[in-house]
């Protein structure tokens, strides 16, 4: 939230809702039998989704200092919404982010178990909305569009979810939906930001034009920065001011050497296979961010997969979207994170390996420090 030449910095974490481990791409994972799918983490599963893990993570998170937990979808992980309506009984402040994809769920249910949790929550519910996934899973659910198309569909979506938030009664004809006389009870506590990513042009424009928060995945410094700057002109051109989140996972150590060896340690048990699957996936799939970052990597190689000062790429080796890593002492991490807030972001969503421990070294060794820079740079 910008205000008088300051910033409010909000930090997202996400529950490792598809199972959580010490090392990603472990062969416990095979187990969930999931192909060509981008948006699935392949981790190593030593540790279950169960609830008393789940709760343990948003706990931790809300005690961390984390504003908001993320609950993604997926054929490989538990339903965000099902999950949320759970755990808002086990925190206080927390805010829950759950996703969803648009041709999975009518407008109008999701519309109302968005609205039924945000209540029983006091307010605390917020939406991401996801448009796609691998062309394989999303076939399993019974979704053929194309890229552009499932876009357009996307853009509607938005537009309905945003009349149930703030008309008492409506009636939509459009392209993928037909609503006749309808409405919301119960309406949202308030009106909920809607955070979307996409990174081909007709995602940015569908991000520029219906999204309130827009989502990018971290790279190196000058390619976030020309990425940020191309959405804000998109959303000009629609007389429109966008919150911006970036993401990161974090790696730490007490030395900088010591935190690349718990970076290469995450895939020492990664089976050959894996690297295969994901290589597949990235360079014949539709997704631009996944094969960017792919790309990052590839070229990356001669260097150990640094892409730049504490950014590492090697982790997008197996792990497909959020996969560009901060590397280094939480001195050095909070350098980075402060770097990348003044580049013009709002929220900064930030995962590891294991999940629970990142999420409580995080809260205690970097947030603090990323609050007391910016607030050095009357950032606050």
């Amino acid at each position: 939230m910008k205000g008088g030449g300051k910033i409010m910095v909000e930090f997202i974490t996400m529950a490792p809702t598809g199972g959580d481990g010490e090392y990603v791409g472990a062969g416990k994972n095979k187990k969930k039998n999931i192909k060509s799918d981008w948006t699935i983490r392949n981790e190593s599963g030593d540790r279950q989704p169960t609830f008393e893990y789940i709760k343990k993570i948003a706990q931790a998170a809300e005690e961390a200092g984390f504003a908001t937990l993320l609950l993604p979808t997926g054929q490989g992980c538990l339903d965000s919404l099902a999950v949320a309506s759970s755990l808002v009984t086990q925190t206080t402040d927390l805010n829950f982010l759950f996703a969803v994809r648009p041709g999975s769920m009518s407008p109008s249910s999701f519309a109302k178990q968005f609205a039924t949790v945000d209540y029983w929550s006091n307010g605390r519910a917020r939406v991401n909305i996801v448009t796609g996934g691998s062309p394989v899973e999303l076939a399993s659910q019974g979704d053929f569009l194309d890229h552009s198309t499932r876009y357009r569909r996307t853009r509607e979506y938005i537009q309905i979810l945003k009349k149930y938030f703030t008309e008492e009664r409506f009636t939509h004809e459009g392209e993928f939906f037909t609503l006749k006389d309808t409405s919301l009870y119960p309406k949202p506590k308030s009106v909920p930001g809607i955070y979307f990513g996409g990174a081909s042009d007709i995602g940015k424009d569908v991000a520029a034009a219906e999204s309130d928060v827009y989502m990018l995945w971290g790279e190196t410094l000058e390619n976030t920065k020309q990425q940020i700057e191309d959405v804000k002109k998109r959303a000009a051109d629609y007389n429109r001011e966008l919150l911006y989140s970036v993401s990161f996972q974090v790696i730490l150590g007490k030395t900088e050497e010591n935190a690349y060896e718990n970076a290469h340690k995450l895939l020492s048990k990664t089976e050959a296979a894996i690297f295969e699957q994901k290589k597949q996936v990235s360079t014949k799939g539709e997704a631009v961010g996944v094969k960017r970052l792919f790309n990052l990597m590839e070229k990356s190689k001669d260097d150990d997969f640094i892409i730049g000062e504490n950014i590492w790429a090697g982790l997008a080796q197996v792990l497909p979207g959020n996969s560009i890593a901060l590397v280094g002492t939480p001195e050095q991490v909070s350098d980075r994170i402060v770097e990348f807030v003044e580049l013009g972001f709002d929220k900064v969503l930030l995962r590891g390996f294991p999940h629970l421990e990142t999420i409580q070294e995080v809260g205690e060794l970097v947030i603090p420090k990323v609050h007391k820079k910016l607030a050095q740079r009357k950032i606050i």
